[in-house]
């Protein structure tokens, strides 16, 4: 157990806490047992520690461990807990639960069991953790960590302390709203870097080969074993083809799948394709865009298909300028808000909203005279009327 202290002391005399993630401020942390979820690379142990460093400075009444850690190869979690209850452990928090079976089952013990336990526990696994939590989202109070806003990207930068808009905001006072940002910076310039590899806050700690190669790391374990760790019966040659597809995607514009035509060159049938869609966009390497009135249950045709962020466009390889813009409006967007496919526009937001998404030349041709339309555009710092700028989207979280 030696090692696990160790490396939590480590951990907490290293963690910054200058900036905060907005979800920080939006967790009810005096709940007993919390569950953070977000894709790899998100932030979640940085936002568990920063929770240490202001209830706790010590440490003292708290302690942090990954359930990754060798020592959990002879030990259980329980053994860990009831050692830590004697030397006056309060505040325990678990990264990476799903890698530890049965996670599930000894969390459930040790809420029923310790009352006097706060329990915070991540998993980067968004397929693993959905399919395993059963019973605990009763008694869990859950949340998703999204990759990093435009707006937090800013404040990683150090342009400074900047506050969320909220959509009503930008659609009706983007014209005094985005001078008084834009003013103090070169927005478009942090914008163009945001749009390459702005959404993982590790960004910051390497450089732009590694940090691409840790992300195509990332789908590959996502495909290798996040996968076939819930659809056991997914054979080798079906793996293949899942990263063959996000290939197709990040290669597209926009991508609005033909599913014969895909079937054939994929070599599949229809019905395995939009479980592999499903599959992934459930796994955060891809977005499904469907129609308002889908049931959100159902295996679907989606309308449209981006990757999840346009930093994994990136990765990926050399992104197209609209499927670019579209991926990062989707992704804004998705946080707090819905976003379907449009048959007259892009997007259709909250099933009011309808959006174009293109450059500074984009016009309003296609949704003219359409109520609630707007054009979402790229290359401008401030907008006018309807036409409002794609950065300022950004700043909804």
């Amino acid at each position: 157990m030696d090692i696990l202290k160790r490396r939590y002391r480590k951990l907490l005399t290293d963690v910054n806490t200058d900036i905060r993630r907005s979800i920080y401020y939006e967790i009810d942390w005096t709940q007993p047992l919390i569950g953070i979820k977000g894709q790899r690379g998100v932030g979640k142990t940085t936002l568990m520690l920063q929770r240490i460093k202001e209830i706790d400075p010590s440490g003292d009444a708290s302690f942090y461990t990954s359930l990754d850690n060798l020592w959990f190869a002879d030990h259980s979690l329980i053994e860990l807990t009831e050692n830590l209850i004697q030397e006056g452990v309060r505040y325990l928090y678990l990264d990476e639960v799903h890698r530890m079976p049965g996670w599930e089952r000894q969390i459930k013990n040790i809420y029923d069991s310790y009352p006097e336990l706060h329990v915070v526990f991540t998993s980067s696994s968004l397929l693993m953790i959905d399919h395993s939590i059963g019973d605990l989202s009763r008694r869990a109070s859950l949340y998703s960590l999204p990759g990093l806003s435009f707006r937090e990207f800013l404040m990683f930068e150090k342009v400074g302390s900047l506050e969320r808009i909220s959509l009503s905001d930008i659609l009706y006072k983007h014209e005094t709203i985005a001078p008084a940002i834009s003013s103090k910076t070169d927005i478009l310039s942090y914008f163009r870097k945001y749009l390459v590899k702005g959404y993982y806050p590790f960004y910051r700690s390497m450089g732009t080969a590694d940090y691409y190669t840790r992300l195509v790391q990332t789908i590959s374990a996502v495909v290798d074993s996040d996968i076939p760790s819930i659809e056991n019966r997914i054979d080798y040659e079906t793996l293949i083809k899942a990263k063959r597809l996000v290939g197709i995607i990040a290669n597209s514009q926009p991508y609005q799948p033909n599913m014969s035509t895909l079937a054939g060159v994929m070599g599949t049938t229809r019905n395995q394709l939009l479980k592999l869609f499903d599959l992934l966009d459930r796994a955060g390497i891809i977005r499904q865009i469907f129609t308002v009135a889908r049931s959100p249950r159902s295996l679907a045709k989606p309308q449209k298909i981006l990757l999840n962020n346009s930093t994994l466009m990136s990765a990926l390889g050399s992104p197209l300028i609209g499927a670019q813009r579209e991926c990062a409006f989707a992704s804004f967007l998705s946080v707090g808000h819905q976003v379907g496919f449009a048959k007259d526009g892009d997007f259709i937001v909250d099933n009011r909203y309808l959006f174009e998404i293109g450059g500074k030349g984009k016009g309003f041709a296609q949704i003219r005279d359409i109520p609630d339309s707007y054009v979402a555009a790229d290359d401008i710092e401030i907008g006018f009327g309807n036409k409002i700028p794609l950065w300022l989207f950004g700043f909804l979280y």
